[in-house]
């Protein structure tokens, strides 16, 4: 479709052309921002990542983006080979070198690093890892709500792909969206193994019904940080959520529906298998949460 859109849609900016990159312990300008064919990366999609969003000089939530990366890390047996405070220091080098103060996002990858033969077994993995920090003037740019397909791909199991790591290799969810793409949507909407709606193939998903907030168990898909502190939002200011199992049928039927991640924070949802959800435009539940987070990310 010529009018499909993205929840990581952003406005243009100029000054991205000429923005610096972590690459290694070097920060250098975008032109020399180069990693080997061989990085285990690129090759497999060996390796794990975080992104993080600057407001107003703040890098919202950093610590607990920092644990998650190193979480995953440990879980795929990747030696970082610096500790949290080196990481968070690369990063605030690497906003330094690009000036910047709001309405940045960062992407913080690190891969397995550069393998001496081109095959899958870690052990060739000599030359590591790769750190890497893309850092961009970012500020979203939606037109209107979110539409959304509901796609047969599912998120895995734990024994297959962990859903809860946030890992390069995204080969699934990219099918998911283009499944999305090409039924007339923006995005995908994911269903679990049971059936039950999940996700996006890029973000948490939520309801609304009847004063309620409603999200997915949490058992298989990537536990958001935006999408706890909306769970957390909720619950300190007396608003109904809960973790749970629902089905097409009652999401359909949602007063409102929204998406959350770090770039977008609350991405309103106003279409889901050309079903109207509520108005059609971002409803009183998600403005309210938005606004909640606006003053939490603010203080």
């Amino acid at each position: 479709m010529t009018d499909s859109i993205s929840t990581h849609r952003a406005a243009e900016d100029a000054r991205n052309e000429a923005i610096h990159i972590y690459v290694n312990g070097r920060i250098v300008p975008k032109a020399e921002a180069m990693v080997s064919v061989y990085d285990s990366g690129f090759m497999l999609g060996d390796g794990v990542w975080e992104g993080i969003r600057l407001y107003n000089g703040k890098w919202a939530f950093v610590e607990e983006h920092i644990d998650r990366l190193f979480d995953a890390a440990k879980a795929i047996d990747l030696n970082i080979a610096m500790s949290k405070d080196v990481m968070i220091s690369a990063l605030f080098d690497t906003q330094k070198a690009n000036g910047m103060v709001t309405d940045a996002h960062a992407r913080l990858m690190v891969t397995r690093g550069v393998k001496t033969r081109p095959f899958q077994h870690p052990r060739l993995s000599q030359r590591g890892p790769t750190v890497v920090i893309i850092m961009e003037h970012s500020r979203p740019n939606l037109p209107r709500p979110i539409r959304l397909a509901t796609v047969p791909h599912m998120r895995g199991l734990p024994m297959t792909q962990d859903p809860k790591l946030n890992s390069h290799s995204k080969l699934n969810c990219i099918l998911a969206c283009i499944a999305a793409e090409k039924a007339g949507a923006d995005e995908a909407l994911m269903l679990d193994v049971h059936g039950f709606v999940n996700t996006t193939n890029a973000c948490n998903f939520f309801i609304v019904r009847k004063g309620q907030v409603w999200t997915s168990t949490g058992d298989y898909c990537m536990n958001g940080i935006t999408r706890q502190k909306v769970i957390d939002l909720c619950q300190a200011n007396d608003i109904p959520v809960f973790e749970r199992n629902f089905s097409l049928v009652d999401t359909y039927s949602a007063d409102e529906a929204f998406l959350t991640g770090t770039f977008g924070a609350q991405t309103p949802v106003g279409t889901i298998d050309g079903r109207q959800i509520g108005t059609g435009q971002i409803g009183p539940m998600t403005e309210r949460l938005r606004t909640l987070y606006n003053e939490m990310v603010g203080a």
